[in-house]
């Protein structure tokens, strides 16, 4: 079965690190764990309409939790820093929040 670009880009991750990236053209999504760079970077370029130069794919470990006397892990995830090429426009949904 064919993903859509949907199926791999989950969400945009804002935090403050991530929203340092953007005046260089860097913008951070949370993709599906079995995605790779370039399912990732076909997936942007369709979404919204950009160039990509590269992309970057990190695991993120799930961090301890605790609900009283049960503890456990939140889910693990992956992450990817999406970097655009110098003449592509920039990413709208971002613009805002910089």
């Amino acid at each position: 079965m064919e993903r859509t670009a949907q199926d791999i880009i989950i969400r945009p991750v804002i935090t403050e690190k991530s929203m340092t990236g953007i005046a260089d053209k860097k913008y951070t999504f949370r993709v599906a764990t079995d995605a790779n760079k370039i399912e990732i970077a076909k997936a942007v370029e369709t979404l919204f309409g950009v160039k990509v130069a590269k992309v970057n794919t990190l695991h993120v470990k799930g961090r301890a939790k605790r609900v009283g006397k049960f503890s456990g892990y939140a889910p693990s995830w992956k992450k990817a820093i999406v970097t655009l090429e110098p003449e592509s426009k920039s990413i709208e949904f971002f613009e805002g929040m910089a």
